[in-house]
C-alpha cells in the first residue's frame, strides 16, 4: 500500500518495502522464515543497531564479502540529505552532481539585496555555514531516515531492540574511528562523494586570499598599477 504523510502505523515491518529497507543486511527480506522471525520479534532475527540497515546501502544491495561495498551510497540518503539541509526541491536530483552550492550563493545574495524588506526562506546548510558534508550530518540523516520508515509515531532514543544512540555511534565511528590510512583514504573519498552529491563541483570556498592573489585577475591589476608607477617615475 501507498504510504500516508501523516500515519505512520502501516509503516515499519508490516510494510513490504519499508521493512525490506529497515531489515539488517546481513539477512535476506525475500525469505519468508526472515520476514516472519523479524515481524514476530523472534530471538533469532533482533533487529538492533549493530546491524548496517539495507537502506544505507547503494541500489540497496549488500556483498557479504565486501561489507563497505556501497555504504552509505544510497539514493534515499542523498535525498533525505538534500530535503533537510538544502532545500525539498532540490530532492529531485539525486543521480548527478548536487546544486547546494549555487542554492547557498543564491540564497545568500537574494537576503543581501532584498535588505530584509521580503522575508528569503533560508535553507538548513546556510544557517549553520555548511560547505561540506560532515560524517556527523551523515549520521544524523541515517537516523531521520530510519525512523521515517519505522512506524514508530513520535522520537524516541530506543525502540524495541533498536537504540538509535548506538546507531548513531556506529556511522559516526565508521568515519571518525579508521583503523589506518588506507580505511582513511576510502572514508576521504567517501566523503568527497557525498560532498558533491549534496553541493556540487563548487569550490568558492577554498578560494582563499592567498589563491585569489595569484589569479589573472589580481595579476593584471598590480601590472597596471606598477606600469602607471613605472609612467609617473618617469615623468
Amino acid at each position: 500500500p501507498l504510504l500516508r504523510s501523516d500515519d505512520k502505523q502501516l509503516r515499519g515491518f508490516i510494510h513490504d518495502l519499508c521493512g525490506k529497507l529497515l531489515c539488517p543486511a546481513e539477512w535476506d527480506w525475500s525469505n519468508d522464515r526472515v520476514k516472519a522471525g523479524i515481524r514476530e520479534r523472534t530471538s533469532d532475527y533482533i533487529v538492533s543497531e549493530n546491524s548496517w540497515l539495507l537502506f544505507v546501502y547503494d541500489n540497496y544491495t549488500f556483498n557479504a564479502n565486501d561489507l563497505e561495498k556501497g555504504l552509505f551510497m544510497s539514493k534515499i540518503l542523498v535525498q533525505a540529505f538534500k530535503a533537510i539541509f538544502t532545500s525539498p526541491s532540490s530532492t529531485r536530483e539525486a543521480d548527478g552532481d548536487g546544486d547546494g552550492a549555487d542554492i547557498l550563493e543564491n540564497n545568500r545574495r537574494a537576503r543581501r539585496s532584498l535588505n530584509g524588506q521580503v522575508k528569503v526562506k533560508t535553507c538548513m546548510a546556510s544557517i549553520i555555514n555548511m560547505r561540506k558534508v560532515t560524517p556527523r550530518s551523515i549520521a544524523y540523516v541515517i537516523c531521520q531516515v530510519c525512523f521515517a520508515l519505522s512506524s514508530v509515531s513520535s522520537w524516541r532514543t530506543v525502540d524495541g531492540d533498536f537504540d538509535y544512540e548506538g546507531f548513531w555511534n556506529n556511522v559516526v565511528d565508521f568515519f571518525e574511528d579508521v583503523p589506518g590510512p588506507v580505511a582513511q583514504r576510502r572514508v576521504s573519498k567517501l566523503l568527497e562523494w557525498w560532498t558533491r552529491k549534496i553541493f556540487g563541483k563548487n569550490h568558492r570556498q577554498d578560494l582563499t586570499p592567498e589563491i585569489v592573489s595569484k589569479m589573472s585577475v589580481t595579476a593584471l591589476a598590480e601590472q597596471r598599477k606598477a606600469l602607471e608607477d613605472a609612467a609617473f617615475d618617469s615623468e
